[in-house]
């Protein structure tokens, strides 16, 4: 583009306006700044490769060159990373973080402690804040982690619950029910 003008400061800096009413700036270590003729538009790129773009909307997208990997921050306050393996963080202003994984994997981290992690397949895993997981299968199993116990929830309606002690209760759809101990010995089973 055409230069309007051309300024050498006494630090080294240099400033070129151009025609369009763009300006940059020189720095002597290597940065270079644009200012874009809206005046609100800015670029700053850095001598180690770092890119700093503010949008005239105030939105600032950081882009960090050894990381390979892209820090925007809106002015609503939410903040989206973005890494060079395409996981992708969002940061919302509440404390609530969303990340999506390579795999498409969400997982969701909720201010109190909470969280969900949605997988590809369409299994959707919650953990509670005391440890307590809930797993929800595509297939309509259920399954339900505890310190006392799993317990596995099927559509038939059978349950299968393992205890701590290792003992096993399964009761079936038909209300039978049947335990075993830690060994597999059956110590009751209620056929019907």
């Amino acid at each position: 583009e055409e230069i309007q003008r051309e300024t050498a400061y006494p630090d080294g800096k240099v400033e070129k306006v151009l025609k369009n009413g763009s300006h940059l700036v020189f720095f002597p270590n290597g940065t270079c700044k644009k200012v874009g003729s809206d005046r609100k538009t800015i670029t700053i790129t850095f001598f180690n490769g770092d890119v700093k773009q503010i949008m005239p909307d105030q939105t600032v997208i950081y882009y960090y060159a050894d990381a390979k990997t892209t820090h925007t921050t809106y002015t609503d306050g939410l903040e989206v990373l973005q890494f060079s393996n395409g996981q992708i963080e969002k940061h919302y202003p509440d404390g609530t973080k969303e990340i999506t994984f390579p795999d498409q994997t969400i997982k969701s981290l909720f201010t109190d402690g909470q969280e969900e992690s949605i997988f590809p397949d369409g299994t959707i895993l919650r953990v509670q804040r005391d440890g307590t997981k809930t797993i929800e299968f595509s297939n309509g199993q259920r399954e339900l982690h505890t310190p006392e116990f799993k317990r596995r929830e099927y559509p038939d309606g059978t349950v299968k619950t393992v205890y701590i002690n290792g003992q096993q209760e399964t009761k079936y759809g038909s209300g039978r029910v049947r335990i075993k101990d830690k060994d597999g010995n059956i110590i009751m089973d209620t056929k019907l």
